[in-house]
């Protein structure tokens, strides 16, 4: 099947779709911009909903308002088109932003940071509280992240590196341990950035400078590929009134001729694979 498109903003950095189940409605953001847009699959329609300061990633609370993950380490809550801050900053992350993030089972956070010319990124974890921790330190790009179906372990992507690691994950604590390489990606084949997974337990990775989605084994090995006339295919998540529909992202809408006629624009495709929900956050709720 030819991936659909389904509206193109042409994006600098298409990034971080995520499904709405309270809406059924798909958001995804176009990072450097600063914009947030909203898809209605039942209507057709698609918007701008969003403005303002660099959203990295965001998660969806319990509540249906979005979690923004932004720059210096801001994190802070958009609902009806206003914001209230959860973090002012993070002091050490004052010179970068957030990039990718992901609720987990018992609605922390997990939420990335870029490295700086002075050091790499980090992984935190926010917890429900607002308290925050760092996880994993010495990132190059703090990129894609998912869980296992039994939800003992948890997958995250080092783009740098070229590798998607598996961590043990324990759900009542939130913390990781015991990092394996999942999967490598040769420097040739693009730059593993966001991820998800099915409900099979396997494990899909957009490909930035890549021009494809990659879906994995639960065992790691390669399954199949999906090409898109995009250079910079940037992450996806599944969506629908079933979970089959596939939203992938796209990177590089500022240089067209170059980067290919459908950078920068959102994507559907149906393969009857099933998706599962993301889980919900509980910031501060």
């Amino acid at each position: 099947m030819q991936p659909e498109r389904i509206a193109d903003y042409r994006c600098e950095t298409g990034e971080g779709p995520l499904w709405h189940p309270m809406e059924k409605r798909l958001y995804w953001a176009d990072i450097p911009a600063g914009r947030i847009f909203r898809y209605d699959p039942a209507t057709g329609h698609h918007e701008q909903c969003y403005e303002g300061d660099i959203v990295g990633g965001f998660t969806i609370q319990t509540d249906g308002c979005l979690l923004l993950f932004m720059d210096r380490g801001a994190v802070k809550i958009w609902r009806d088109g206003a914001l209230t801050t959860v973090l002012e900053d993070i002091p050490e992350e004052r010179a970068t932003r957030f990039n990718d993030v992901i609720a987990d089972p018992a609605g922390r956070v997990f939420c990335g940071t870029m490295s700086t010319p002075d050091r790499p990124g980090r992984l935190y974890r926010l917890d429900t509280n607002g308290d925050y921790i760092q996880v994993v330190d010495n990132v190059g790009i703090s990129n894609g992240l998912g869980f296992t179906l039994d939800r003992r372990q948890m997958y995250y992507t080092d783009s740098t590196a070229g590798k998607i690691y598996r961590f043990d994950y324990d759900e009542k604590t939130g913390d990781i341990a015991n990092r394996q390489v999942f999967a490598r990606v040769p420097p040739q084949e693009g730059i593993p950035d966001g991820m998800t997974v099915d409900a099979l337990g396997h494990v899909w990775s957009a490909r930035w400078d890549g021009s494809c989605l990659v879906r994995y084994t639960p065992g790691g090995v390669e399954e199949r590929r999906i090409l898109f006339p995009a250079k910079k295919v940037s992450s996806l998540t599944f969506g629908g009134r079933d979970y089959t529909d596939i939203y992938v992202t796209t990177a590089g809408g500022d240089n067209k001729p170059e980067e290919g006629e459908g950078a920068g624009a959102l994507f559907r495709l149906n393969l009857g694979i099933r998706g599962v929900g993301e889980y919900y956050s509980r910031i501060g709720l």
